[in-house]
């Protein structure tokens, strides 16, 4: 039977000391083996949102799982900071940073949906890690993730997304939520682009996409495997949209298991 633990990390993000909402995940019948698993949550993600995923992947993989809240997310503290342009950068190479040492992680597998898949890349391109798996990852802007945005705009001026979004990020709901729209829909943002840095990551990858993606295209998982230096394989699910694990996740568990099983 898999258990959850509650616990807080400690990190400093711009002079600033924090303590991130977090949580470990285990099979209480059986030791973990292999490599702990980080999940890192989409862009208006939390650790709440993940439901009884890291549960079921827990059980599928035989593995440690390991999740927190980014700050301005879920239970973390609120952002102290206007969002910059390079905020994926930021959350990858300080504040995951800080995570993997505090818990004195050696090379964990990073599984990241969306704006968290985005971040393991980055990670991964500079830090070792067993692997790395991504559901629905960007590597640059495409026209229909903005037109997704703004749609998910007028949901909030139109619908109760902001009172289904408050479920889990409280009274930090509108402050993340425009902290998100408002840096995809910049002009400054318009040329993000991270494929410069794929071909740094060595380790095996595994690249999920939602056929029906709402919010991208099979280019960005395309782009992943063809230019890292790794072995990679893409995977398109047929009938998904942009939350594979939630929406696939017999399929997703099956594929990730086999491919953690070989590494």
């Amino acid at each position: 039977m898999t258990a959850r633990e509650n616990f807080l990390i400690p990190v400093e993000i711009a002079g600033k000391k924090l303590a991130l909402a977090a949580c470990r995940v285990r099979n209480n019948d059986q030791p973990p083996s292999g490599a702990p698993i980080i999940l890192l949550h989409e862009g208006l993600g939390s650790i709440a949102q993940w439901k009884d995923f890291p549960e079921k992947l827990s059980a599928a993989t035989g593995r440690e799982i390991l999740l927190y809240d980014r700050q301005g997310y879920g239970l973390s503290p609120k952002l102290t900071e206007a969002r910059r342009p390079d905020y994926l950068h930021r959350y990858a190479m300080i504040e995951l940073r800080q995570v993997i040492c505090t818990l004195e992680l050696d090379k964990p597998v990073l599984f990241g949906h969306s704006d968290g898949g985005s971040i393991a890349l980055i990670y991964a391109a500079h830090y070792p890690v067993a692997a790395a798996l991504t559901a629905a990852a960007h590597v640059f802007v495409e026209d229909i993730c903005i037109s997704g945005i703004k749609e998910a705009v007028t949901a909030w001026q139109e619908t109760d997304l902001p009172g289904k979004l408050a479920r889990y990020h409280g009274d930090k709901t509108e402050q993340i939520f425009f902290a998100w729209a408002d840096t995809w829909l910049s002009r400054e943002f318009r040329d993000w682009n991270i494929e410069p840095l794929l071909a740094k990551i060595t380790a095996p990858l595994l690249a999920l996409q939602g056929a029906e993606d709402e919010y991208g295209t099979d280019a960005q998982v395309h782009a992943i495997t063809r230019q890292v230096s790794g072995p990679a394989r893409p995977l398109i699910i047929p009938n998904c949209r942009h939350i594979p694990h939630l929406q696939a996740s017999e399929p997703v568990l099956k594929e990730a298991s086999a491919f953690l099983a070989k590494i």
